[in-house]
């Protein structure tokens, strides 16, 4: 027969696998040197503290600032009760949060008073490292705040 090839079956392509396997293999080797020498990286979570811990601290309630004007003369400070003055708020609440795991402060202002009164003892907060600040925005008695975070 003219055109037959000798063995009698159809050619067929076959691919060689071992270049491939090489390259796996090399692979796998320079991944084995590399993986354990970096850092790893893991996600960034804030852990729930125990109930046993809490109860052995201080019972934490909520950080209130309350600033009252008082006509011509500078607003009054308190912190949840408690008289402090204008130079001492920023170091007062550094040392109130150093042991906190949570940095929240509530302001509470008077009807009366200008926001910039507000928002410097908002600027004051900040500089203390207070994460969180929630603000009364419909005046005094009524239901409404507003959460400030870093400017």
């Amino acid at each position: 027969m003219a055109g037959s090839m000798a063995g009698g079956g159809k050619l067929s392509p076959e691919m060689n696998v071992t270049p491939l396997i090489d390259v796996l293999l090399v692979l796998l080797v320079i991944f084995m040197v590399v993986l354990p020498t970096m850092p790893p990286n893991g996600l960034k979570t804030q852990i729930p503290q125990s109930q046993q811990k809490q109860s052995q601290a201080d019972p934490e309630k909520a950080i209130v600032v309350q600033v009252f004007s008082r006509g011509i003369e500078p607003a009054v400070l308190k912190i949840n009760q408690e008289n402090v003055s204008w130079q001492d708020l920023s170091g007062r609440l550094r040392e109130i949060f150093k042991t906190r795991f949570e940095r929240v402060v509530f302001v509470q202002g008077d009807d009366e008073l200008d926001f910039e009164v507000i928002a410097h003892v908002i600027d004051l907060a900040h500089t203390a490292g207070i994460d969180h600040i929630w603000t009364d925005d419909q005046g005094a008695g009524q239901v409404g705040a507003t959460l400030y975070r870093g400017f």
